[in-house]
Protein backbone atom coordinates (compact mmCIF):
# COMPACT_ATOMS: atom_id res chain seq x y z
CA UNK A 1 0.00 0.00 0.00
CA UNK A 2 1.41 3.30 -0.61
CA UNK A 3 2.59 5.68 2.41
CA UNK A 4 -0.30 7.87 3.38
CA UNK A 5 1.59 11.08 2.96
CA UNK A 6 1.63 10.22 -0.78
CA UNK A 7 -2.21 9.68 -0.62
CA UNK A 8 -2.80 13.19 0.76
CA UNK A 9 -0.69 14.89 -1.45
CA UNK A 10 -2.71 13.21 -4.01
CA UNK A 11 -5.90 13.58 -2.75
CA UNK A 12 -4.50 17.58 -1.62
CA UNK A 13 -3.93 18.03 -4.98
CA UNK A 14 -6.43 16.34 -7.21
CA UNK A 15 -8.05 19.29 -8.55
CA UNK A 16 -5.32 21.07 -9.79
CA UNK A 17 -3.40 18.36 -11.22
CA UNK A 18 -6.83 17.35 -13.13
CA UNK A 19 -7.19 21.10 -14.13
CA UNK A 20 -4.00 20.82 -15.75
CA UNK A 21 -4.48 17.73 -17.50
CA UNK A 22 -7.49 19.06 -19.14
CA UNK A 23 -5.55 21.93 -19.99
CA UNK A 24 -2.65 19.94 -21.84
CA UNK A 25 -4.85 17.35 -23.07
CA UNK A 26 -7.06 20.58 -24.97
CA UNK A 27 -4.10 22.41 -26.25
CA UNK A 28 -2.40 19.26 -27.86
CA UNK A 29 -5.73 17.76 -29.48
CA UNK A 30 -6.72 21.40 -30.88
CA UNK A 31 -3.18 22.28 -32.37
CA UNK A 32 -2.59 18.73 -33.49
CA UNK A 33 -5.90 18.69 -35.53
CA UNK A 34 -5.35 21.87 -37.01
CA UNK A 35 -2.73 20.34 -39.25
CA UNK A 36 -4.87 19.15 -42.29
CA UNK A 37 -6.42 23.43 -42.49
CA UNK A 38 -2.59 24.07 -42.35
CA UNK A 39 -1.28 22.47 -44.43
CA UNK A 40 -4.30 23.28 -47.22
CA UNK A 41 -4.17 27.07 -46.95
CA UNK A 42 -1.75 28.20 -49.66
CA UNK A 43 -1.88 31.86 -49.23
CA UNK A 44 -0.45 30.89 -45.59
CA UNK A 45 2.52 29.69 -46.75
CA UNK A 46 3.29 32.44 -48.67
CA UNK A 47 2.74 34.70 -45.45
CA UNK A 48 4.66 32.44 -43.24
CA UNK A 49 6.88 33.74 -39.75
CA UNK A 50 9.88 35.74 -40.45
CA UNK A 51 13.18 33.53 -40.74
CA UNK A 52 14.29 34.99 -37.83
CA UNK A 53 11.16 33.96 -35.88
CA UNK A 54 11.49 30.30 -37.05
CA UNK A 55 15.36 30.45 -36.28
CA UNK A 56 14.47 32.23 -32.85
CA UNK A 57 11.95 28.86 -32.00
CA UNK A 58 14.07 26.24 -33.53
CA UNK A 59 12.34 25.43 -35.93
CA UNK A 60 13.78 24.21 -39.67
CA UNK A 61 10.68 23.62 -41.95
CA UNK A 62 7.11 24.96 -40.16
CA UNK A 63 5.45 23.55 -43.25
CA UNK A 64 6.64 19.67 -42.89
CA UNK A 65 4.73 17.52 -40.33
CA UNK A 66 7.82 17.67 -37.91
CA UNK A 67 8.27 20.91 -38.47
CA UNK A 68 4.86 21.82 -37.66
CA UNK A 69 4.29 19.52 -34.84
CA UNK A 70 7.42 21.03 -33.28
CA UNK A 71 6.13 24.37 -33.66
CA UNK A 72 3.06 24.16 -32.47
CA UNK A 73 3.58 21.37 -29.25
CA UNK A 74 7.52 21.51 -27.98
CA UNK A 75 8.61 24.65 -28.84
CA UNK A 76 6.87 27.35 -26.92
CA UNK A 77 3.28 26.75 -25.53
CA UNK A 78 3.62 22.86 -24.68
CA UNK A 79 6.85 23.16 -22.31
CA UNK A 80 5.34 26.33 -21.08
CA UNK A 81 2.22 24.64 -19.67
CA UNK A 82 3.76 21.64 -18.32
CA UNK A 83 6.67 23.32 -16.71
CA UNK A 84 4.05 25.84 -15.16
CA UNK A 85 1.84 22.62 -14.22
CA UNK A 86 5.41 20.99 -12.63
CA UNK A 87 6.62 24.26 -10.82
CA UNK A 88 3.07 25.49 -9.02
CA UNK A 89 2.41 21.53 -8.29
CA UNK A 90 6.32 21.74 -6.89
CA UNK A 91 5.65 24.65 -5.12
CA UNK A 92 3.09 23.07 -2.54
CA UNK A 93 5.52 20.30 -1.63
CA UNK A 94 7.37 21.95 1.18
CA UNK A 95 6.54 25.69 0.95
CA UNK A 96 2.81 25.70 1.08
CA UNK A 97 2.40 23.88 4.46
CA UNK A 98 5.49 25.58 5.78
CA UNK A 99 3.87 29.24 4.54
CA UNK A 100 0.50 27.40 6.07
CA UNK A 101 1.92 27.20 9.34
CA UNK A 102 0.95 23.61 9.08
CA UNK A 103 4.26 22.04 8.74
CA UNK A 104 4.87 21.46 12.11
CA UNK A 105 1.73 19.28 12.57
CA UNK A 106 2.86 17.41 9.53
CA UNK A 107 6.28 17.06 11.05
CA UNK A 108 4.89 15.79 14.54
CA UNK A 109 3.65 12.40 12.27
CA UNK A 110 6.35 9.01 13.05
CA UNK A 111 8.39 10.36 9.71
CA UNK A 112 12.01 11.38 9.88
CA UNK A 113 12.41 14.72 7.56
CA UNK A 114 13.75 13.03 4.60
CA UNK A 115 10.96 10.56 4.28
CA UNK A 116 8.57 13.49 4.12
CA UNK A 117 10.08 15.43 2.17
CA UNK A 118 10.54 12.12 -0.40
CA UNK A 119 7.30 11.25 0.06
CA UNK A 120 5.81 14.39 -0.71
CA UNK A 121 8.55 14.78 -3.63
CA UNK A 122 7.20 11.42 -5.29
CA UNK A 123 3.62 12.33 -5.37
CA UNK A 124 4.40 15.48 -7.16
CA UNK A 125 6.66 13.77 -9.36
CA UNK A 126 4.30 11.31 -10.34
CA UNK A 127 1.37 13.59 -10.72
CA UNK A 128 3.61 15.73 -12.67
CA UNK A 129 4.78 12.74 -14.92
CA UNK A 130 1.01 12.17 -15.62
CA UNK A 131 0.53 16.10 -16.86
CA UNK A 132 3.83 15.80 -18.92
CA UNK A 133 2.90 12.40 -20.70
CA UNK A 134 -0.63 13.57 -21.91
CA UNK A 135 0.84 14.93 -25.09
CA UNK A 136 2.86 11.52 -25.65
CA UNK A 137 -0.36 9.92 -25.43
CA UNK A 138 -2.13 11.81 -27.47
CA UNK A 139 -0.60 12.18 -30.28
CA UNK A 140 0.03 8.60 -30.91
CA UNK A 141 -3.56 8.73 -31.62
CA UNK A 142 -3.75 11.99 -33.43
CA UNK A 143 -0.68 11.65 -35.31
CA UNK A 144 -1.63 9.35 -37.53
CA UNK A 145 -5.29 10.01 -37.49
CA UNK A 146 -4.51 13.31 -39.21
CA UNK A 147 -2.11 12.65 -41.60
CA UNK A 148 0.93 13.53 -39.92
CA UNK A 149 4.15 11.29 -41.98
CA UNK A 150 6.24 11.03 -38.64
CA UNK A 151 7.16 7.71 -37.40
CA UNK A 152 6.13 7.50 -33.87
CA UNK A 153 9.46 6.32 -32.30
CA UNK A 154 10.18 10.15 -32.95
CA UNK A 155 7.05 11.39 -31.67
CA UNK A 156 7.68 8.98 -28.75
CA UNK A 157 11.49 10.66 -28.59
CA UNK A 158 10.42 14.06 -28.56
CA UNK A 159 7.24 13.39 -25.59
CA UNK A 160 10.12 11.35 -23.56
CA UNK A 161 12.45 14.16 -23.80
CA UNK A 162 9.37 16.69 -22.35
CA UNK A 163 9.10 14.15 -19.73
CA UNK A 164 12.66 14.12 -19.04
CA UNK A 165 12.37 18.02 -19.39
CA UNK A 166 9.77 18.39 -16.43
CA UNK A 167 11.69 16.62 -14.25
CA UNK A 168 15.13 18.26 -14.58
CA UNK A 169 12.79 21.36 -13.53
CA UNK A 170 11.06 19.69 -11.03
CA UNK A 171 14.29 18.82 -9.15
CA UNK A 172 14.88 22.40 -9.48
CA UNK A 173 11.67 24.03 -8.22
CA UNK A 174 12.03 21.28 -5.06
CA UNK A 175 15.43 22.42 -4.16
CA UNK A 176 14.33 25.96 -4.40
CA UNK A 177 11.31 25.33 -1.91
CA UNK A 178 13.09 23.42 0.35
CA UNK A 179 16.11 25.73 0.76
CA UNK A 180 13.67 28.80 1.08
CA UNK A 181 10.17 27.78 2.29
CA UNK A 182 8.70 30.06 0.23
CA UNK A 183 6.71 29.79 -2.76
CA UNK A 184 6.83 32.70 -4.02
CA UNK A 185 10.68 32.31 -4.52
CA UNK A 186 10.24 29.08 -5.64
CA UNK A 187 8.12 30.69 -8.87
CA UNK A 188 10.35 33.08 -9.24
CA UNK A 189 13.74 31.16 -9.03
CA UNK A 190 12.30 28.65 -11.34
CA UNK A 191 10.31 30.94 -13.54
CA UNK A 192 13.21 33.02 -14.05
CA UNK A 193 15.36 30.12 -14.89
CA UNK A 194 13.14 28.42 -17.48
CA UNK A 195 13.28 31.76 -19.20
CA UNK A 196 16.86 32.23 -19.21
CA UNK A 197 17.19 28.49 -20.26
CA UNK A 198 14.95 28.85 -23.08
CA UNK A 199 16.35 32.26 -24.39
CA UNK A 200 19.98 30.95 -24.18
CA UNK A 201 19.05 28.07 -26.62
CA UNK A 202 17.07 30.39 -28.74
CA UNK A 203 19.86 32.69 -28.90
CA UNK A 204 22.88 30.05 -29.20
CA UNK A 205 20.79 28.63 -32.31
CA UNK A 206 21.01 32.69 -33.79
CA UNK A 207 24.16 33.63 -33.63
CA UNK A 208 27.34 31.73 -34.27
CA UNK A 209 29.56 33.39 -31.82
CA UNK A 210 27.01 32.19 -29.16
CA UNK A 211 26.84 28.47 -30.07
CA UNK A 212 28.62 27.54 -26.56
CA UNK A 213 25.43 28.74 -24.24
CA UNK A 214 22.96 25.69 -25.63
CA UNK A 215 25.04 23.47 -23.49
CA UNK A 216 24.40 25.07 -20.56
CA UNK A 217 20.34 25.24 -21.40
CA UNK A 218 17.76 22.20 -20.29
CA UNK A 219 15.98 22.83 -23.84
CA UNK A 220 19.37 21.93 -25.57
CA UNK A 221 19.02 18.53 -24.68
CA UNK A 222 15.05 18.48 -25.05
CA UNK A 223 14.60 19.83 -28.10
CA UNK A 224 17.62 21.08 -29.43
CA UNK A 225 18.80 17.49 -31.01
CA UNK A 226 15.59 17.56 -33.39
CA UNK A 227 14.10 14.15 -32.06
CA UNK A 228 11.21 14.53 -34.42
CA UNK A 229 13.29 14.23 -37.20
CA UNK A 230 16.35 12.32 -35.65
CA UNK A 231 15.16 10.48 -33.02
CA UNK A 232 16.52 8.87 -29.94
CA UNK A 233 18.88 10.85 -28.15
CA UNK A 234 20.04 9.16 -24.82
CA UNK A 235 22.58 10.62 -23.59
CA UNK A 236 20.54 14.00 -23.96
CA UNK A 237 17.70 12.49 -21.85
CA UNK A 238 19.60 11.42 -19.03
CA UNK A 239 21.76 14.19 -18.64
CA UNK A 240 18.27 16.03 -17.93
CA UNK A 241 17.21 13.12 -15.49
CA UNK A 242 20.53 13.77 -13.62
CA UNK A 243 20.21 17.49 -13.18
CA UNK A 244 16.37 16.66 -11.56
CA UNK A 245 17.57 13.92 -9.66
CA UNK A 246 20.53 15.57 -8.52
CA UNK A 247 18.61 18.61 -7.56
CA UNK A 248 15.79 16.47 -5.89
CA UNK A 249 18.13 14.77 -4.00
CA UNK A 250 19.84 18.03 -2.95
CA UNK A 251 16.44 19.58 -1.92
CA UNK A 252 15.97 16.48 0.26
CA UNK A 253 19.17 17.59 2.04
CA UNK A 254 18.57 20.69 2.44
CA UNK A 255 15.54 20.22 4.11
CA UNK A 256 16.37 17.74 6.52
CA UNK A 257 19.36 20.66 7.53
CA UNK A 258 16.94 23.90 7.64
CA UNK A 259 15.00 25.38 10.85
CA UNK A 260 11.46 24.98 9.53
CA UNK A 261 9.73 28.35 9.92
CA UNK A 262 12.64 30.00 10.23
Amino acid sequence: MLPALVRKTWRDDRRAVLGWAVGVAAFTTIYTSFYRQFQGAAELKQEALPQGMLDFLGIADMFSPAGYLQATIFSLVGPLLVLMCAITLTARTIARPEEDGGMELLLANPLSRTAFAGQRLAATGTAVTVVAAIPLLLLFVVVPRVGMDIPLSNVAAAGVGLIALVWCFTGIAFLAGAVSGRRSSVLAVTGVLAVAAYMANAISGMSDGWHWVRWLSPFHYFIGTDPLHTGWHPVELLILVAVGAATALAGVWAFDRRDVGV
